[in-house]
This record gives C-alpha cells, structure tokens and sequence, in this order.
C-alpha cells in the first residue's frame, strides 16, 4: 500500500447504534479501531457475517475502547478471517471483554443448535456466527495498556486510554498518527455513575477529528424521580415479578446498587433478588475485584469511597449459574429477576419473557437503549405480541421504560465534555447514533462550537 493522507472508513455505527467498527488508514499501514456485532434488523446483523473490506490478515492493529458487544463482539470473526496482531485494550476491558466474548461464542453455538432441533430457521443447517475455538483466538491476541500511557504503533504513531466513566475499563481512545491526531470517545458516561468517575477532559491538541458518540443526541436524561421504587412495590404487592432485562456488564451491577440502596432505606420490599445470567455473574466478580483492588494506575476510574462488601448485595441476592438453577425460578415467589440480554435480543431472559409476558401481575423493566429492530424494542413500543423461539407470546404484563440508568452521556453531557477542550478541534464526527439523533446534535454543536460537523454514512470515508 502506498502513502497517503490519513483516512477513516465507517464500517458500523454510522446512523445506528451498533457495530462500531472504525478502519483507519494511515502512511501505509492499517488499524480496525473497534469490532463489534451489529443489533437489531435483520439486514444490519447480515453484516456481521461480512468479511472486512481489507483482509483481516493485512490489519496491523485493532483498538477496543471497551467490552461491549457492538464494540468487541465481532473479534472472533477476525480471528477467523485470518487476523493475528494484537489487540489494544484497558486491563479491565480485556477482563470483561474475555467473559463478553465466551458468553457470546456459546449463545452463537446454542442457538444454532436449537435452530437446528426446532427447524425454525430459514436456513436448512444453520451455523454460529463462531464458535467457542474463534473466541478464544481472539482473547489470546489481547494486549492490555493501562491507562494514560502511550502504547507505540507501527509507522511512528502511538495510542493510549483515557477514562470514559461508561463502564469499568471504558476509555476514551487517544490516536496520534502520522499526519494527523484524532480522539474518539468510545461510549461516554455521564459523570454520576455510582461506581466510576466522570469521562476525562479532553487532551490539549488540535485533534483533526473527534469521534462523538450521539446515542442520546437528541435528549436529556431525566433525573432519577424513584420510578423503579414504584414499580417494583407496586408489582410485589399484587405477587408478581419484575424482570429486567440487563446488559450483563455493567447495567447488572448499577441496578443491584440501586436495588440494594432502596432495599436498605426501606423504599422497597426485601425480596429474593435473583442474577440469572452466567456472564453477568462473571462481571459481577470482575466489578467486586476492581473495587476492593488498590491499584489506582491500572483503575484510576473507580470511585475512591465504594466498599464492595455493601455495593451489590442487599442480603438477599442469589446468584444463578447452571440451567437447573435458572429454571427453578419457575417456581420462585415474588422476587426481582436480573437477566441478559439487556435488548431482550438472546440469552437466558428469553425463557423469563415467554413465561411473564403472558401474566399481568407482572412487570417487565426496560433499563436500557433499546436499538430499532429488538424484542426490546417492540415492548417499549406496545407491541401485543413478541416472538420468542418461533412463538409468538402476548404481552399481557406491565411493560416500564426506566430511563435514568443508562450509563451513556446525553447532549447536554456530550455538550459539557467538548467545552473540556482546550483547543477545538478541526472537526467533529458524529458516530454511534441514529441519524435523528445526530441530526439534533449537529445543530447543537455546530452553532455553539462553530467547528466543522459531518454525520458519516455507513462505508464512508473520510480523509484528514
């Protein structure tokens, strides 16, 4: 490959919120700054059985700003297009990304499976996406940098990771290439996680590009108003159960928190808290490490107050591993369900929905993004029926959207971390949002920011 000006090529996350998957060029090498799955309609998880449009074989590094599925899922596809370089990554992110990894290379195998026993695919012998071996390829090509410290690329250009306060080891990534400088934000947070510290101010550089996240482009979070305290007592009151469906990292680990301060204050009633999800158990363990460990270098992100011994468990919770175990809550009494996945997408609270749905004393939680095209998606939005496993289950609970838990920044958030910058940047470039979204945010920031704003389409490029 020849020299040439620095360019991005938009490979995901362009007018969705999934997929992320950034190639950057530069003199002549080539770097995948994330890997993840896309979700939701048919047609964009069509593209993740696409091989990359440069052979992976040919990449000379991959960057993951954290272990979210739409940012790392799609690795073990690289592996199996052929990539063998290394993987730029937090510590804690490589933690969690190995627990988000295996978890998904499974589901992608079980589901295949019982696609294949039900006959409800449309495909005759249908295949995993990959497999458990691809996984683990992809773990072992890991190379974990701590935060803030320079890590050299090839060519001359070098990366490192700055605190996003999204979720634990979610960073903001720091490119400085040959020709040009470019930050991107990966997912930021808001600043009032209960766990982490706020997303790091901006670095003082003129960056040619700053990669935004606009996933809330076009709203403010509400403040915390007490509504899930409401539901969930109003819901053991008539002796139902509420089920949340939960991001395994990081969105479980808020909600116990939040589940154990209420339990504690006496807002809720003391009921069995059950976490039916082997990946969200794993996190779970992950999490409570990160806060009791007194490594600042590595974790400068966890809030110096917390005390894991008091964060997660209000006395009752259990922990479910095992498929028995998970079906025993068949039986259970009045109680709490936290499961994965967090869009209702796949995974063990499939089996909660199919048997709650139908049943109106009880309610489902909705506590976080629900991307077009999800099962959590169709509940938010009133849906009668939802199809689950070939079936569809009419929906007959109590269907809640409890807003305040998301742990990505809205535009007054996205706003307040761009005045964070000493210098403005030549331009700003809208990502992981849908084209509302980033619509409203152009607005905004163009007119109080007067920098250069451009909304790239998916396999667009972008030159610097």
């Amino acid at each position: 490959m020849s020299a040439h000006r620095p360019s991005i090529r938009f490979l995901g996350a362009a007018g969705t919120v999934t997929g992320s998957r950034f190639l950057v060029e530069y003199a002549s090498s080539q770097l995948l700054l994330e890997a993840g799955l896309f979700q939701g309609p048919r047609e964009w998880r069509q593209r993740n059985w696409d091989d990359l449009p440069v052979p992976a074989d040919q990449l000379d590094a991959v960057v993951v700003s954290h272990a979210h599925l739409d940012h790392c899922g799609y690795l073990p596809r690289l592996w199996r297009q052929g990539y063998r370089g290394p993987i730029y990554l937090t510590p804690d992110t490589a933690n969690l990304a190995s627990i988000v990894l295996r978890d998904s290379a499974h589901l992608q195998e079980e589901d295949a499976k019982y696609a294949r026993k039900k006959g409800y695919s449309r495909h005759a012998h249908p295949e995993p996406l990959y497999g458990s071996n691809d996984a683990e390829g992809a773990i072992s090509l890991f190379v974990p940098v701590n935060f803030s410290h320079w890590h050299d690329l090839p060519e001359g250009a070098r990366v490192r990771f700055l605190p996003a306060g999204h979720i634990l080891g979610a960073a903001i990534v720091d490119l400085e290439l040959p020709g040009a400088n470019i930050l991107h934000s990966g997912d930021l947070g808001q600043g009032n996680h209960p766990l982490l510290i706020g997303p790091h101010t901006i670095p003082d550089t003129q960056y040619d590009a700053i990669l935004v996240e606009s996933t809330y482009g076009a709203r403010v979070h509400p403040e915390p108003d007490g509504s899930l305290d409401r539901i969930i007592t109003q819901t053991i009151n008539r002796h139902g159960t509420v089920l949340i469906p939960a991001f395994a990292v990081d969105r479980t680990e808020v909600i116990l928190a939040a589940i154990n301060d209420s339990m504690d204050a006496g807002r809720i009633p003391r009921v069995p808290v059950y976490v039916d999800s082997p990946m969200a158990i794993e996190a779970l363990v992950v999490y409570r490490h990160a806060i009791d460990s007194d490594h600042t270098e590595i974790r400068p992100e966890i809030r110096e107050y917390l005390s894991a011994s008091d964060v997660f468990n209000p006395g009752t919770l259990e922990t479910k591993r095992s498929p028995e175990e998970s079906k025993s809550l068949n039986d259970a009494p009045p109680c709490i369900i936290i499961s994965a996945s967090g869009m209702a997408t796949g995974g063990r609270v499939l089996h909660h929905l199919k048997r709650l749905l139908p049943g109106p004393e009880n309610t489902v939680v909705l506590a976080g993004f629900q991307a077009g095209g999800t099962r959590g998606a169709s509940l938010r939005d009133g849906a009668a029926h939802v199809r689950i496993h070939g079936e569809d289950i009419p929906v007959r609970a109590q269907v809640e959207e409890v807003e305040y838990f998301s742990v990505h920044a809205d535009r007054d958030d996205v706003r307040a971390w761009l005045h964070s910058a000493p210098t403005l940047p030549k331009r700003l470039v809208l990502i992981h949002g849908e084209d509302d979204a980033r619509d409203d945010l152009a607005t905004v920031l163009e007119g109080e920011f007067g920098v250069p704003t451009v909304s790239p389409g998916y396999d667009e490029t972008l030159s610097l």
